[in-house]
């Protein structure tokens, strides 16, 4: 497995040996050795597996507490996977990366606690795996606006004029009043 850095240090893209022939392709998607020294030393205590059609975005949704970890990667399809730095004290507070994940090109991007998370769905539908190092507690999840203008985050839109979303991501909360809302808690 190689592992990338993106521009955000602690968010990594993890592109996995694969060995392929004419019958197909073989590969590990998961060793609990290998990620604890080259990534992260966390534990994963659940996973989860979403569906969605072209236009559709998730997101971008964090944890007030419970935050989770997510190792996430497209088994079927394509999506723009976004991560935006919620950490306080991180320097690089407010800023985003966003990566191409595929069945095609088989990365794997690693999302730490303390980001919010989301995607938008490039092909006619896509498959999304992923692995939290917390359990969901929707007590205290938030969605923080797709389109806020602080964070200016530059989806692929293409010939789509705005993404589909659910009335939680229509609602989301801005990034000037994340601070708020995060004391309240």
């Amino acid at each position: 497995m190689k592992i990338k850095c993106t521009k955000i240090d602690s968010v990594k893209i993890i592109e996995p040996t694969v060995f392929g022939d004419e019958r197909g392709f073989f590969m590990e998607t998961w060793n609990d050795k290998k990620f604890r020294n080259l990534v992260s030393d966390k534990c994963f205590v659940q996973d989860n597996h979403s569906k969605s059609k072209k236009g559709i975005l998730r997101g971008l949704h964090f944890q007030t507490k419970n935050c989770q970890g997510k190792l996430v990667r497209v088994v079927q399809g394509e999506v723009f996977d976004v991560a935006v730095d919620l950490r306080k004290e991180s320097n690089t507070y407010g800023e985003w990366v966003g990566e191409y994940l595929s069945a095609d090109n088989k990365r794997q991007l690693w999302v730490p606690e303390g980001f919010a998370h989301g995607f938008l769905v490039m092909s006619e539908e896509a498959e999304f795996v992923y692995k939290c190092s917390d359990y969901y507690n929707p007590e205290f999840e938030q969605s923080l606006l797709w389109d806020d203008p602080v964070i200016k985050i530059e989806w692929p839109l293409n010939e789509l004029e705005s993404p589909i979303l659910s009335e939680k991501d229509k609602n989301g909360i801005s990034f000037l009043n994340l601070p708020k809302i995060i004391k309240e808690k």
